[in-house]
C-alpha cells in the first residue's frame, strides 16, 4: 500500500525482521540449553518483549532468523500471530553472521523494512525512522541510544542525520549503536561472502559512503549479551513496559466529525492531531482508540469498512513517523436496524468495556493514563474504567494532549 507524498510514492513499512541466531557464549551456561532471546527476563522470554514492540508499531509481519537451537524459538513462535503480527522463523543451514542471516533470508524480504537485535531492547519509537522513507540517499536508517555509560560499547560519529564513522569501544557521550533499522533490501547487494558481518563489514562500509543514516535518542537500552547486564535488565525491562496511555475518541477528537465516517475520502484529520500522536509515541505513551460505531448498527457500513478506516489511518500515521497501538471499537446500539447489532452493549461508551479490555490487555500505567473524548460519555466511560477523562472542545489536539499529560 503506498500514498502519493511530495510526487513520489512512499510505500509503509509492514515487516520487521530480527536476528536471533547467535550462540550467546559470553552468557556460559545460561544458553547452555536455551537460546539467548529465550532466557527468561521478570518471567517472560526476552524474545517477547521484541515481538510486543513490532506487535504495538502496526507491523503485520515478523520474521525471526534464527541459528542456534532453532527449534527452540520455532515451537514458541512460528505460526502463530499477536494481534495483527504474523510471526514465522527462517532457519539458516549454517552459521552465516548477521549479514549473512539476512542473504540467506533474502526472497523472504521486503523492500523496506525494520531490523532488529534479538539480544537487545531500545524503547524507541522505531516509526521515527521511517520518516526518511521520501528520501533515496540511504540503504539503512540506525536508532542510536543517548547517555549509555560505560566502556563495553563502540561508540558512533554522527554529523546531522548521517553516520560518519564508528569508534572502538570507551567512555565518551557519543551515542551508540541500538541495534533497530530502517532497512532497504538493497543492502543485500553489498554481501559479497559468507560469513558476513553486518556490523564490522557492511555498517561501516555505508558509513563511509554516506548511505548509513542515523537518529540518536535518549531512551532506555539495555543488552543482555553479558550476565551483569542480563541481570540488570530483569528490572530495567518491566520498569520500560510500564507506560501509561491516551484513550482517545475517534469522531470529533481524531477526526472532523461529519456523520458516520467511514471512508477515507471522507475523513479529515483534526488540527494537530498527527503531531499529537506522535508526541505522545515520543514520549513514551500508548496511544488506543475507542471508538462508538453505532453506524454499523444502523446499517449505513460494515465492520469490514471499520477495519479499513483504521488500516488507513494507521498507515497515515506511519507517514508522520507515528502509530496508534491498538484500536477498540463498538458496532453495537440498542436501536440498531441490523438484527446482529441491535442490543446494549457493556462497550459502548459511556460503558467502559472497551477501556477495560485495553487495560487487561496491555496493563498500562493507570495511575498516569487518561481518555481524551469530545461528549460527556467519553468522560463517564474513562471514571467508570478508573482513569481521568477530559473533553476536548476544539483547537489543536496537540496543545490539548500536552496539557493533559502535563497537569
Amino acid at each position: 500500500m503506498g500514498h502519493l507524498a511530495s510526487g513520489r510514492r512512499i510505500v509503509t513499512v509492514k515487516q520487521a525482521v530480527c536476528l536471533v541466531g547467535g550462540r550467546g557464549t559470553r552468557l556460559g551456561a545460561l544458553t547452555e540449553q536455551t537460546p539467548k532471546p529465550l532466557l527468561p527476563v521478570a518471567g517472560r522470554p526476552f524474545l517477547d518483549y521484541l515481538v510486543h514492540e513490532a506487535r504495538r508499531f502496526g507491523l503485520q509481519q515478523l520474521l525471526l532468523l534464527t541459528g542456534y537451537r532453532s527449534g527452540d524459538i520455532a515451537e514458541r513462535y512460528a505460526g502463530r500471530s499477536f494481534g495483527q503480527l504474523a510471526v514465522d522463523v527462517v532457519v539458516e543451514p549454517k552459521p552465516a553472521g548477521t549479514a549473512g542471516a539476512l542473504a540467506n533470508a533474502g526472497d523472504r524480504l521486503d523492500d523496506t523494512f525494520f531490523l532488529l537485535n534479538g539480544d537487545s531492547f531500545f524503547d524507541f519509537n522505531w516509526l521515527a525512522l521511517s520518516e526518511a522513507l521520501p528520501r533515496d540517499d540511504w540503504t539503512l536508517h540506525a536508532a542510536l541510544a543517548l547517555g549509555v555509560v560505560g566502556t563495553r560499547y563502540g561508540r558512533v560519529e554522527l554529523r546531522g542525520q548521517r553516520v560518519h564513522s564508528f569508534q572502538a569501544e570507551g567512555e565518551t557521550t557519543q551515542p551508540i549503536n541500538a541495534g533497530v533499522y530502517l532497512t532497504r533490501r538493497t543492502v543485500l547487494e553489498l554481501i559479497k561472502t559468507m560469513p558476513c558481518s553486518l556490523e564490522r563489514e557492511i555498517l561501516p562500509g555505508l558509513a563511509a559512503s554516506g548511505r548509513l543514516l542515523g537518529s540518536a535518542a535518549a531512551k532506555t537500552f539495555i543488552d543482555i549479551g553479558l550476565p551483569d547486564d542480563f541481570v540488570r535488565a530483569q528490572s530495567v525491562l518491566p520498569a520500560s513496559m510500564s507506560r501509561p496511555a491516551v484513550f482517545f475518541d475517534r469522531d470529533g477528537v481524531l477526526n472532523r466529525d461529519d456523520g458516520y465516517v467511514h471512508r477515507p475520502d471522507k475523513f479529515v484529520w483534526i488540527d494537530g492531531a498527527l503531531k499529537a500522536v506522535r508526541w505522545l509515541n515520543d514520549a513514551g505513551y500508548y496511544v488506543f482508540v475507542v471508538t462508538n460505531q453505532g453506524g454499523v448498527a444502523h446499517g449505513y457500513y460494515g465492520e469490514q469498512q471499520v477495519k479499513e478506516l483504521h488500516t488507513w489511518m494507521q498507515d497515515e500515521l506511519q507517514r508522520h513517523g507515528a502509530h496508534i497501538d491498538a484500536f477498540e471499537y463498538c458496532p453495537y446500539h440498542p436501536d440498531g436496524v441490523v438484527d446482529h447489532y441491535r442490543r446494549i452493549s457493556d462497550f459502548r461508551k459511556p460503558a467502559p468495556g472497551m477501556l477495560l479490555k485495553l487495560l487487561r490487555d496491555w496493563t498500562p500505567a493507570i495511575d498516569r493514563s487518561f481518555m481524551i473524548g469530545d461528549r460527556d460519555t467519553d468522560v463517564q466511560a474513562a471514571k467508570a474504567a478508573g482513569i481521568a477523562g477530559y473533553k476536548f472542545d476544539g483547537g489543536s489536539l496537540l496543545d490539548f494532549v500536552k496539557r493533559c499529560a502535563r497537569p
